[in-house]
């Protein structure tokens, strides 16, 4: 498992600094982007977030996997290469 995990179901008024703020207590980050529209530049309602080691992604997607953010259920798991 690398040290970049995956948000899913993230409120549409998440950014990208409030991501970072919800995942920093597991960690270090490096980096905590939400995707937005290109047109539009609304949240597409996910993201991803780098850390600075594995330990720490694990321990981020088992506590925050499910956990209820302003009535959504997020989805948290290990980043996977984007497929063709």
């Amino acid at each position: 498992m690398g040290s970049k995990i995956y948000v899913g179901n993230l409120p549409f008024k998440v950014n990208n600094d409030t991501l970072k703020e919800m995942f920093s207590e597991f960690g270090a980050i490096t980096e905590a982007t939400v995707i937005s529209d290109r047109f539009s530049g609304r949240s597409k309602g996910f993201g991803f977030v780098t850390f600075e080691n594995e330990e720490d992604a694990k321990k981020a997607v088992s506590e925050m996997n499910e956990k209820e953010i302003e009535g959504r259920k997020l989805k948290v798991n290990e980043a996977r290469a984007r497929e063709e």
